[in-house]
């Protein structure tokens, strides 16, 4: 019985490990953030390659090309067949392989085939032999691959890039990148082989199927200096089936084939790995018309200890598009009025106005090749010198790969205009849309030119002559319609923009020439949402959450606050008369701190009745996807309009101060103490180890199961709402740094990285792309708020009206960090307690530098 006993318990023990390891949830992780990924980890990674506005190309985690998306849209599954391959020559048999690791798992049945996962993959390099294993190692804008196989007796790096320079713009925006591949000899004997790149003609574009076949389709492959451009020409009518894309290494051994077998079925493919196999490099003119595809191989020999390097450069170049979005030209102007500003029906990319062909294009990436590689890995050098939290910079870095995917687009005139997100083959949620980009604080460090782009559509273009803005602005960048509410957050949040892209350009010059219409802008929404003048957000306000909220609300009334203190700041500056200003700022501190805090954090006082908007019914006729139903209006009898947040905890609720601190406004609008308990209620109510017992009836697929996140809203005092505002129980990666930046500015730094830490784990390759944080959409813009941990973490902030430069550190005495202005980079930090400024590029001058508020010299200025 005893040893039964001890049996059972044996068993029992087996069971309870085995069960530990079944269940280990995904919110656990034993790769170091900002490390290298291996195995499983690789599993989901893509990272992108290209410029601001110009599209990309992913390197996958294995070496693999994919999410080419180079057509001025997205294109997230668009996985050709295209690949690079080593073949080490031997005197009894000769070793070929693909230059990628293992097949992730999920590809077997995936969505990456052309004829579709259930017709076996055909199309694909899936079935080529490849390198038993491979690791991944991300310092943007560069990736580091290296693979290993037992039976190639050859080292293989890969590093993919694209330039990269804050500051510069333009060099930053080419639809340009390389591929290096270092191979190195490790025996003691010499070493024949050859490199080979390979490449259907994925430019190629199907004809329309009203033309029946009967149309010359355009596609080809033609020459280009050392390499191949697979091309496919315009058709009448559709100028946007255009595009090249060119591949080519400056080698002088180089040999093109420029079309593959032609025949049925796999003849080219067989064929072509054939080739590749008994290292064979055949040399093939252009034909006319089409072929599957084309190679480029390189012969070289390498001594025992010796290594080569060859350097795959490619750019492509389509220089029209469909892409219309916004009221069209008869809806906005009025009868017999001109439109001049509209220069062209469709989007055009940046690159198009700047270079003439594709030719033009390559030979720039060829001539400043070498001054964008210095500049860039200059770049990458000071930013990852810094000595923040491992899992700080990969956040932040990770998401700066938005700025090179699809979400960002750049008209020809060099302007900013963007999607929220990227659905898999079209943007997502268009227009630059204000209360989404409010998050995102990358850009107008890196590139404030860029960011005030921005500023110029939303206070002209998508301004009227009563301030009204229309949050989604029109592409190509236009005079829009005002048939839309407002976007509250969206608004008030751009008049705080503006103050600080005046703080970090310089020039008041700027600000006095938008100020009337920021002054514009400021009134509008007063006379909309607080035409009482109480110093709150009343009136129902459209927000991020796409829907209204009724009465006033912490959330957009904190915007409301910041937006009046960035007002007074200005006119005062300009010598502006402030007094409306400074009396609802007065009136709205007192109203939020005594009428809209619960003692713990501040909450949302539901109002539908008293209010000079119609009622909820009448205002949901004109609202996009609400409506009110016989039991929905009960509900309304009972709790209030549909789409609220009452007493719930938003993660979002004292969002406008935190966008008051990032853009250097905040003089403690609120009462800091009532801000750090509303910080600290999010961060415990809120924050989920995991969320398997959690309800989400909405989007669930940001967070679930055994991830963890951070909730949009919770209820921890009661009475939730029944019908809550859409999205509360998800999960998004915006909101969970701003969350996590804006408790590290208030000193809660352990519980910042709680939460960074949480979300980077759902983001670590194995089930979710490291380098595309989504939510509305791939590559999603709100995430770019992670940029902001930066300054909550060190407080650096460069003030170039003042020449000033700000350090109130929460990681001690002793830290370095990356600054980026207008005029250069730099690392700045403090070294026992004094503070220093080594700039990288450019120039940065300081006349003083305050450190939590004490003005203290920097290292080396008494000199």
């Amino acid at each position: 019985m005893k040893k039964n006993n001890r049996n059972i318990i044996l068993l029992l023990l087996i069971f309870l490990v085995a069960s530990c390891s079944i269940s280990s949830n995904n919110n656990t992780s034993d790769r170091p953030f900002n490390g290298v990924y291996r195995d499983n980890y690789l599993n989901r990674i893509a990272f992108p390659i290209g410029g601001i506005g110009a599209g990309m190309v992913c390197l996958e985690g294995t070496g693999a090309i994919s999410h080419v998306s180079v057509r001025n849209r997205p294109d997230i599954f668009n996985a050709p067949l295209t690949f690079a391959a080593l073949c080490v020559k031997n005197k009894t048999r000769n070793i070929a392989k693909i230059l990628e690791g293992p097949l992730p798992d999920w590809k077997y049945f995936g969505m990456a085939a052309p004829g579709g996962s259930g017709n076996g993959m055909g199309g694909t390099s899936y079935g080529l032999p490849r390198f038993q294993s491979a690791s991944f190692l991300a310092r943007f804008p560069f990736c580091h691959i290296t693979l290993d196989d037992p039976d190639i007796p050859l080292k293989v790096k890969i590093t993919g890039w694209s330039p990269f320079i804050p500051g510069d713009a333009d060099n930053s925006s080419l639809p340009a990148g390389e591929i290096i591949y270092q191979i190195e000899n490790p025996t003691s004997e010499n070493q024949e082989a050859v490199f080979s790149f390979n490449s259907e003609n994925f430019m190629h574009m199907e004809m329309p199927s009203e033309w029946g076949g009967t149309y010359e389709t355009g596609e080809s492959v033609k020459s280009f200096p050392n390499g191949f451009l697979l091309y496919q020409d315009s058709i009448p009518g559709k100028p946007y089936y255009e595009g090249g894309f060119a591949f080519w290494v400056n080698d002088k051994d180089i040999k093109i084939n420029h079309h593959w077998f032609r025949g049925g079925w796999f003849d080219p493919l067989s064929i072509t790995w054939k080739n590749i196999e008994e290292g064979i490099c055949p040399e093939d003119p252009p034909v006319k018309g089409k072929v599957a595809g084309a190679s480029l191989y390189i012969p070289f020999s390498l001594e025992a200890g010796d290594s080569k390097s060859i350097r795959l450069k490619f750019c492509w170049y389509v220089p029209f598009s469909d892409l219309r979005r916004g009221a069209d030209l008869e809806e906005v102007c009025k009868p017999g009025e001109s439109c001049s500003c509209l220069t062209q029906r469709y989007y055009q990319p940046w690159y198009a106005g700047y270079f003439k062909t594709i030719q033009d294009l390559a030979k720039y990436w060829d001539y400043k090749y070498q001054d964008l590689y210095e500049k860039t890995y200059l770049f990458t050098q000071s930013f990852f010198a810094s000595t923040l939290p491992p899992e700080v910079l990969e956040a932040v870095a990770a998401n700066l790969t938005i700025l090179k995917s699809p979400t960002v687009l750049r008209q020809t005139d060099g302007r900013l205009w963007a999607w929220e997100g990227c659905h898999d083959d079209a943007g997502c949620c268009h227009g630059s849309c204000t209360h989404v980009w409010n998050y995102a604080q990358a850009i107008p460090h890196l590139f404030p030119r860029l960011e005030r782009t921005l500023r110029q559509t939303e206070f002209n273009e998508s301004q009227n002559d009563e301030g009204h803005q229309q949050f989604r602005s029109s592409l190509p960048i236009r005079p829009t319609d005002h048939g839309w509410h407002a976007a509250s957050d969206g608004q008030l949040g751009g008049i705080m923009k503006i103050f600080r892209e005046w703080r970090i350009y310089g020039d008041t010059g700027w600000l006095e020439n938008i100020w009337p219409n920021v002054k514009q802008s400021m009134h509008y929404c007063i006379e909309t949402w607080d035409p009482r003048h109480k110093g709150v957000v009343e009136e129902p306000h459209h927000n991020t959450y796409d829907i209204e909220f009724w009465g006033p609300d912490g959330m957009c009334t904190s915007f409301y606050l910041g937006a009046l203190s960035a007002m007074i700041k200005m006119g005062e500056s300009l010598n502006d008369d402030v007094t409306l200003y400074r009396e609802l700022l007065d009136k709205g501190k007192q109203a939020m701190e005594s009428e809209l805090y619960n003692g713990e954090y501040f909450i949302q006082k539901i109002t539908w009745e008293g209010l000079k908007a119609p009622n909820p019914v009448e205002l949901a006729q004109n609202t996009w996807n609400v409506n009110y139903s016989p039991e929905a209006l009960e509900l309304l009898k009972a709790e209030g309009p549909k789409y609220q947040y009452g007493n719930g905890c938003l993660s979002d609720g004292v969002l406008g101060m935190w966008i008051a601190k990032v853009c250097g406004i905040d003089d403690k609008i609120l009462n800091p103490e009532m801000v750090k308990s509303h910080l600290n209620a999010v961060h415990r109510y809120n924050l989920r180890e995991n969320l398997l017992n959690h309800t989400n009836p909405m989007r669930p697929g940001y967070a679930l199961g055994k991830d963890g996140g951070l909730l949009l809203c919770t209820w921890p005092k009661g009475s939730p709402l029944s019908l809550p505002f859409p999205y509360s129980k998800e999960v998004w990666t915006g909101i969970e740094y701003q969350v996590a930046s804006h408790l590290m500015f208030e000193g809660m730094v352990q519980q910042g990285l709680d939460i960074v830490r949480i979300c980077r784990k759902r983001y670590d390759g194995r089930i979710r792309n490291p380098f595309n944080e989504y939510e509305c959409g791939h590559w999603y813009a709100r995430a770019m708020s992670s940029y902001g941990l930066l300054q909550g973490l060190t407080g650096i902030r460069y003030d170039a009206v003042d020449q000033t430069l700000f350090i109130d550190s929460k990681v001690g005495p002793d830290f370095t960090s990356f600054l980026a202005t207008e005029t250069g980079f730099a690392n700045a930090g403090l070294q026992n307690g004094k503070p220093f400024l080594d700039i990288k590029m450019g120039s940065i001058p300081v006349r003083k530098c305050l450190v939590s508020g004490a003005e203290i010299p920097l290292i080396g200025s008494e000199d």
